[in-house]
């Protein structure tokens, strides 16, 4: 592939040399030489001893970057993934080594325009509005004790649960004085519904089957709960009238003006995904119209940093991903090979994106770029310096700034 480059680079000379020479003061500091105190050894007493072969490893570390700078500044290279690099050659007066460098793939796009792609229009049914007003009083509901009613869907039951496979405690499957909303689906199918129409203090035993889709050593076993109801809770929905307004934060006083308001946030919601769905449906669209070979070391490091961002979103939830492959029955390989389509897909947007930025001649001066790290700084909280540390450098900033003016082109231009 044209964007695979093979570069020996050799390393020689005074640069060598120093190389070795710092490795030698590494290595003569833990160096065990009769009549020496560590580090005290003249280098060619710690030659005869170890022989400069005992230098090669950290003096290689020491190289290598110097070979990699050389390898990129004189072919003038940008890499896109970390280089596959060896040593072909290595002795007191050089090493030689071998980089794989890959850069960005040839891209083609042959057209970004009159994809054909129709934007919806936001509308807000009455439906939809009686729904995002429940919804609202629901948030704000009053929670009552049932004194002598029965479990009904919505209600909040304070249960002690047993359960017991093939004669034994179900692993993780005891809890006491555990809060659950029924129908918030959290248990298995069959045992929120099982609760409704029993009342509190009853004892309930639920015959149930784990899911075919459970985790491996449970799918599709039977499973019986024993079930003890504490306390059963209600919501009590509070009346739709000023006093509510007011505790939504909402500055109307009418039911009228109420409505309206919701109806606006509810349409300014859904301008905001049918905005995101009109982006992702031109990409697509043009996404038929590149012409691009993807090299499979590009597709897994786009996978590894997908990997990388999902493990990061498990560990805000009290999950690690090695506890994440036990509990679905998955691991790190087939996690990587379900994440592939979606790289893949990451990386011809992003290419298609580029295109565009370039073919419209997308730029912007430091000024600008200066004002967007400021606006930015104030947006965070942060001063523009800790922005900056943050994302790298300014250029990130602008390549930044340069997709978004590349997406807005690319809406306006499936717009006319």
């Amino acid at each position: 592939m044209k964007n695979v480059h093979e570069i020996e680079i050799k390393i020689e000379g005074d640069s060598w040399a120093s190389c070795l020479d710092k490795a030698f003061k590494k290595a003569n500091k833990e160096a065990k030489i009769d009549g020496f105190r560590k580090g005290n050894a003249p280098k060619e007493v710690y030659l005869k001893n170890y022989g400069i072969g005992s230098l090669y490893n950290d003096a290689t570390n020491e190289a290598i970057d110097i070979a990699y700078k050389k390898a990129l500044d004189e072919n003038k290279l940008l890499p896109v993934v970390e280089p596959e690099v060896s040593i072909t050659d290595i002795n007191e007066n050089a090493v030689t080594f071998k980089f794989k460098i890959i850069t960005k793939p040839e891209v083609k796009l042959s057209s970004y325009k009159n994809l054909g792609v129709k934007k919806e229009k936001a509308t807000v049914s009455k439906e939809e509005l009686n729904e995002e007003i429940e919804h609202l009083r629901s948030e704000l509901a009053e929670v009552v004790v049932k004194d002598n009613g029965e479990v009904a869907n919505g209600d909040t039951v304070v249960i002690d649960f047993d359960g017991i496979v093939d004669g034994k405690p179900l692993d993780g499957g005891k809890g006491e004085n555990y809060p659950l909303e029924i129908g918030s689906h959290i248990f298995i199918p069959g045992f929120e519904e099982g609760l409704i129409g029993h009342k509190s203090e009853e004892e309930v035993e639920l015959q149930l089957k784990f899911p075919e889709n459970y985790v491996n050593d449970l799918a599709n076993k039977d499973v019986t709960f024993k079930v003890k109801i504490h306390e059963i809770k209600t919501k009590v929905l509070p009346e739709i009238n000023e006093e509510f307004f007011k505790d939504l934060g909402l500055d109307v006083k009418t039911t009228e003006e109420f409505e309206a308001e919701v109806k606006k946030n509810i349409k300014e919601h859904k301008e905001h995904h049918i905005e995101d769905d009109f982006t992702d449906q031109l990409l697509e669209a043009a996404s038929k119209n590149l012409d691009v070979t993807i090299n499979p070391e590009i597709i897994d490091a786009e996978i590894h940093m997908m990997i990388d961002g999902y493990r990061r979103q498990l560990r805000s939830q009290g999950i690690d991903l090695e506890q994440y492959y036990k509990i679905t029955g998955t691991s790190e390989e087939q996690l990587h090979k379900e994440m592939e389509p979606a790289a893949v897909k990451r990386l011809k947007y992003r290419y298609i994106i580029e295109a565009i930025a370039d073919e419209e001649k997308i730029d912007f001066s430091e000024e600008e770029v200066d004002k967007k790290a400021s606006e930015l700084a104030n947006e965070y909280g942060m001063k523009v310096e800790e922005l900056l540390e943050a994302y790298g450098n300014k250029d990130i900033i602008k390549y930044d700034m340069k997709m978004q003016k590349a997406v807005e082109i690319l809406k306006e231009v499936n717009t006319k």
